[in-house]
């Protein structure tokens, strides 16, 4: 899709649709005024026939128009004028993004940023404009045969009307880096949603391998079980003995700027099916673990978006990617391994198996000096049960870049909510047989999770973000969200500048 900025006069605008806002009662927008009173009343009339109250998401398409330049029209309710939160207002814009794909415009004008959204500047309105839009207009079509793909939109061209005072530049920045986010979070959506017999870990090395090879300054390395073992990461390789893929450390690194420059490093949780091992998860929506490596994607997909938009940063990208499968070879409850720290663990249950696998990559992230490591995983249904499906979970070691998280995720609407890991936490991974327990127990799982990752993360600071409910849309609506990759990226973007 092609997005840009449009300052015509209303008597020279010319599209195929028109999208305008309107408020609860029928109040119309700014743009929706003039051209109703250009249309001699005709949209109020409309409006008034039709019984559209305004509500956040209510739509009316006027498909056929007076003589001009302008062939439809799509009205938006955005609901009362003085009350129009950041929900309502995204609301809105899927209905929006919904009607326009079922047309079969191929350039399309928005005015609906015009609205005032409560501690909302313009930026954030186009960048969720641009967000939606391509959300709405991804189509996965891998593995489906091409009769059974359906035909794809026919939107080519979308612009932003703006009044001719605006800081153009502004605008066109924010509109860069949200294609490129929107671009990352489709990446992450494609690989999300591809089968655990096709997205293997070899295959997600690959992808990897694929996006370093577009951009000069990225560069993957990947690591076989033989390295691994010489790390000491008895640990990590210690989830996939059950299976016949072999594990892989994807490593990409960005060098976006001076090698003196200290890197801000992502880890992703890379586990491209999970069976729970010999722990078995419930044949109930067990095909929905496939989206179990939706950690490691992002992070593959924001290095993506660091390098399209070649922030001035340093970053690295790793991904520790495996299978937990049951086998004769698997991992047992009661067995116990060593991390690449020395860390003794009791494996009480194997279906946690994605803090196993996280501990010796956040280990092997001490390497590189880093001013900070965040890690992304789907790692507890517990994380589900406390926050629901709205935001992610966030624990941390420091409180600023906790809080540089949160500011990114209400910048992006990809939002966090921060739990805590108070010391009296860890008495549940006591175990009488190991260093520590890799489970705490039925409480504060989440929690729990999150303080066994923090024993390994001593030497830098670190923040974790536990995107169980963020990652995936189950039911109907199945598929990878691409979550966490706005917050990810909004977070570079916050620290290139």
């Amino acid at each position: 899709m092609d997005y840009s900025i449009k300052s015509d006069s209303l008597e020279k605008l010319s599209t195929d649709c028109l999208l305008l806002g309107f408020h609860s009662k029928r109040k119309l927008g700014p743009m929706a005024t003039a051209i109703d009173e250009a249309l001699g009343g005709l949209i109020s009339r409309l409006l008034k026939r039709d019984d559209p109250d305004g509500k956040p998401g209510e739509v009316l398409t006027i498909n056929l128009m007076p003589e001009g330049k302008i062939e439809r029209l799509i009205l938006v309710g955005l609901g009362k004028k003085d009350e129009l939160t950041a929900s309502s207002y995204r609301k809105a814009l899927i209905a929006a993004a919904n009607a326009l794909k079922s047309t079969a415009a191929k350039h399309a004008i928005s005015a609906l940023h015009e609205a005032d959204v409560k501690d909302k500047p313009l930026e954030w309105k186009i960048h969720q404009a641009v967000e939606i839009l391509e959300s709405t207009l991804y189509r996965y079509t891998q593995t489906k045969s091409e009769k059974d793909t359906g035909k794809p939109p026919r939107l080519e061209k979308l612009q932003f009307i703006l009044d001719p005072e605006t800081d153009v530049s502004v605008v066109e920045t924010t509109i860069r880096q949200s294609l490129a986010i929107a671009k990352g979070m489709n990446l992450a959506r494609d690989l999300g949603n591809l089968p655990g017999n096709i997205c293997t870990p070899a295959f997600l090395a690959e992808q990897a391998e694929k996006l370093g090879k577009q951009h000069k300054k990225l560069k993957v390395k990947i690591l076989g079980e033989a390295e691994l073992e010489e790390l000491g990461m008895g640990s990590f390789l210690s989830v996939s003995k059950g299976s016949r893929e072999p594990a892989k450390l994807i490593v990409m690194e960005y060098h976006g700027t001076t090698a003196k420059t200290k890197p801000h490093v992502l880890v992703g949780k890379g586990l491209t099916f999970d069976a729970g091992g010999i722990s078995l998860k419930q044949a109930g929506g067990m095909d929905e673990m496939k989206y179990d490596m939706c950690g490691g994607a992002a992070v593959i997909a924001t290095l993506g978006v660091a390098a399209e938009l070649d922030l001035p940063i340093n970053v690295v990208g790793l991904v520790p990617a495996s299978e937990n499968l049951p086998d004769g070879a698997a991992n047992k409850p009661g067995d116990i391994v060593t991390s690449m720290a020395g860390t003794t663990i009791e494996i009480l249950n194997t279906d946690a198996e994605g803090r196993l696998i996280l501990c010796d990559t956040l280990t092997y992230a001490k390497r590189y000096d880093p001013v900070a490591v965040i890690d992304t995983a789907t790692l507890t249904g517990a994380c589900i049960v406390a926050l629901g499906r709205h935001p992610s979970g966030l624990m941390g070691n420091d409180d600023a870049l906790c809080e540089s998280l949160v500011k990114a995720g209400e910048a992006t609407h990809d939002r966090v909510w921060r739990l805590p890991l108070w010391e009296d936490y860890q008495e549940q991974l006591k175990s009488n047989f190991a260093d520590v327990a890799n489970i705490g127990g039925p409480d504060a799982g989440a929690i729990t999770a999150g303080c066994f990752l923090l024993r390994f993360t001593k030497d830098f600071k670190w923040a974790h973000i536990d995107i169980a409910g963020t990652a995936w849309k189950t039911g109907n609506e199945k598929g990878s969200t691409g979550r966490p990759v706005p917050l990810l990226s909004q977070y570079l973007i916050d620290n290139a500048q």
